[in-house]
Formats: C-alpha cells, sequence, structure tokens
C-alpha cells in the first residue's frame, strides 16, 4: 500500500476565536498531503492538468477527533489502501499531532477528469506506473 507524510504548521490565521484551528482549514492541509503524496512519486498535479487530467474532489468523510491549535506541526498521512483501474481513487488520510495524537482522520474520493473531453477518464498510465510496485504480492 502506497503511504506517504508530510508536515504543516498550524499558523495564526487559521485559528478559531477558541484558539483552535477551524474545522474548513484542515481541507487545505488534506489537500496538501494528497499533492506532496503524488509529488513524492516522481508526478506532480501540474504535470497531469498539462496532460489534460484533473482530479476533482467528489466526496469527503472526515471525523474530527481532536483540536488543533496555533503553531502545533502537523503530520498528514496519506495513504491509497486499493489501488483502482477506473475513474475513481480514493485517498485515506490522518492528521496528527506529533508521533502519535490522532486529530482527524478523512476518506477523500477523487475522479480523473479528462479536462478536453469534460468526462471521467481512468488513471493516466503514468501515475499508475508509478504506484504499481506498492501493490505487489
Amino acid at each position: 500500500m502506497f503511504t506517504h507524510e508530510t508536515s504543516i504548521r498550524v499558523r495564526y490565521a487559521e485559528t478559531d476565536q477558541m484558539g483552535v484551528v477551524y474545522h474548513g482549514h484542515y481541507f487545505p492541509y488534506l489537500e496538501s498531503g494528497r499533492v506532496e503524496a503524488i509529488r513524492s512519486l516522481g508526478m506532480s498535479y501540474a504535470e497531469l492538468e498539462k496532460m489534460g487530467i484533473s482530479m476533482p474532489v467528489v466526496e469527503v468523510h472526515c471525523k474530527y477527533l481532536r483540536p488543533a491549535r496555533y503553531d502545533d506541526l502537523l503530520r498528514v498521512r496519506t495513504s491509497l489502501p486499493e489501488l483502482r483501474s477506473d475513474h475513481r481513487i480514493e485517498f485515506h488520510q490522518e492528521i496528527y499531532r506529533g508521533a502519535d495524537e490522532l486529530l482527524m482522520k478523512a476518506q477523500v474520493k477523487l475522479y480523473f477528469w479528462d479536462t478536453q473531453h469534460h468526462q471521467k477518464t481512468t488513471m493516466p498510465s503514468a501515475l499508475m506506473d508509478r504506484l504499481k510496485s506498492f501493490y505487489l504480492d
């Protein structure tokens, strides 16, 4: 299974009047985790877009367990438990403070979208080739 981790520092502007990260700010953290996970494979979202592929988010399920606070160093763990061959990709993501304090978890489903023909398409072979080795048994 493919797994990647990236770190994010909470900025003051991301906190609310209670001094905790506003719930909507977790979504950019999750996006950074996905972007950096793909970048770690030697590819970028920008490259996918140049190929005529975008990846819109179509569904998010999340659970907030504990609050993050200003200046916390967060660890975003992004994994792909399943390598699909259709138009969908589903990331499982967790946000931690420190080594093991789980703050939030989410499942984020995206589609591969052909921007020229305005329709769903399959995962680009360049990305599939980079992921296959993580799923060999």
